[in-house]
């Protein structure tokens, strides 16, 4: 089953349970994914849905200081139910032992030296941590390795 075949069962079952927090946060994924598939008139891959779940627990994340700050914890509640929802169609994530080794594998694949080689570790570690570790999580790691 794809993730996309598995977003609109989740959507289905959540909607015969009458959970409208859950049946809301896949349909706004669901919405991202048509929108994606019309922009690029294409049918978007599984790593692509991935990008777009992250995209959406980030942004999510990033109300959430809002919330906080304006005291609203109805709205925290919900936010961060909607990315625990989102959480669970994401693979396994690394955890930071796996992740530092992982990025050791690619400084030497890539023959880094520098902080100026960050842009090329980057751009080979992405697809191999995609939907698996915060990017910025990855790039505080890698700047850490690099500058030692």
């Amino acid at each position: 089953m794809s993730l996309k075949e598995k977003l609109l069962s989740d959507m289905k079952e959540a909607m015969k349970e009458k959970d409208v927090l859950r049946k809301n946060t896949i349909q706004s994924i669901r919405g991202a994914i048509l929108q994606k598939e019309k922009d690029t008139l294409q049918e978007v891959s599984e790593e692509q849905i991935l990008d777009i779940i992250v995209q959406e627990i980030k942004k999510r994340k990033d109300a959430l200081a809002d919330f906080e700050k304006g005291n609203r914890p109805d709205l925290v509640a919900d936010t961060n139910a909607e990315v625990t929802v989102l959480q669970g169609y994401l693979p396994k994530q690394l955890s930071d032992e796996e992740l530092t080794s992982l990025i050791h594998q690619v400084i030497e694949e890539v023959e880094a030296t520098s902080m100026k080689d960050m842009g090329k570790v980057m751009a080979a570690i992405k697809p191999k941590v995609s939907g698996r570790a915060d990017n910025q999580k990855v790039s505080s790691i890698v700047k850490q390795c690099l500058s030692n």
